[in-house]
């Protein structure tokens, strides 16, 4: 899916109500009113982001006349996670989901989405804002797989976690402070693994919501794995578990 400028108040509006995939919105930061008021609360629903930036950006973006909105539309269709986990429980599968804590490089999703379309990872959650845009760079990283793999938005991870662990989801987290290996982890059931930022990890908040919390030996002196690298470990080790089980 092409990413094209929407601009124009009206057009944007229009746009957010309709539902089209927008990857996020740009408004005058002086910008003031009733539209402004719509495009926000719609924003809001729908987990856009929403940036407000002076008019030099605007004019940079476009030369057209944007009456100060301008949205940028998204590369890819978002899909609802409350959707795909009943879907996959319908089908007779066990879900295996991945959901990402602040990976704010491009590179790195992209190339966390391939693994995880390679190793069988159902679906991709990420959180709307603190994360890497999916445009075109990411997409040429994930080698299109950002294009197939189903890839949820959402608010807040906790949120996110809350509704995967109600529906029979264990939540495992790759973390440097786990005292357990990714190996003595039960990947059978229905799971899901967080993946943290390059610099920072998981969060607190997100660690103390973990069902269980395992690290990735390793024997060299680095600090650690690349997110991308870890994520293609942790996918891997799932696949193997499954195929072994089977």
């Amino acid at each position: 899916m092409k990413q094209e400028l929407i601009v124009g108040r009206k057009i944007v509006i229009e746009a957010l109500e309709r539902r089209d995939p927008i990857e996020k919105v740009f408004v005058l930061n002086t910008l003031r009113g009733e539209d402004e008021i719509a495009i926000r609360r719609l924003c809001q629903e729908q987990l856009v982001p929403l940036k407000q930036v002076p008019s030099q950006k605007l004019n940079q973006l476009s030369r057209a006349n944007h009456q100060g909105v301008i949205a940028l539309s998204s590369a890819i269709r978002y899909q609802d996670i409350e959707d795909i986990i009943p879907f996959l429980y319908e089908n007779g599968k066990i879900p295996r989901i991945a959901l990402l804590d602040r990976v704010t490089d491009i590179r790195n999703l992209g190339a966390i989405a391939r693994s995880a379309e390679i190793f069988g990872i159902h679906a991709i959650v990420y959180t709307a804002k603190k994360s890497a845009e999916i445009n075109a760079h990411s997409i040429k990283a994930s080698a299109g797989a950002l294009l197939t793999i189903p890839v949820c938005r959402v608010q807040n991870l906790q949120d996110a976690i809350s509704y995967l662990q109600a529906n029979g989801l264990v939540i495992c987290a790759s973390s440097l402070e786990a005292t357990g290996s990714i190996s003595e982890m039960d990947f059978l059931g229905p799971c899901a693994v967080i993946i943290g930022s390059e610099d920072q990890g998981i969060s607190r908040e997100v660690s103390k919501m973990s069902d269980h919390l395992f690290k990735i030996p390793q024997i060299g002196g680095t600090e650690s794995l690349n997110a991308s690298v870890a994520a293609g470990i942790c996918f891997y080790e799932i696949m193997q578990q499954r195929s072994h089980h089977i």
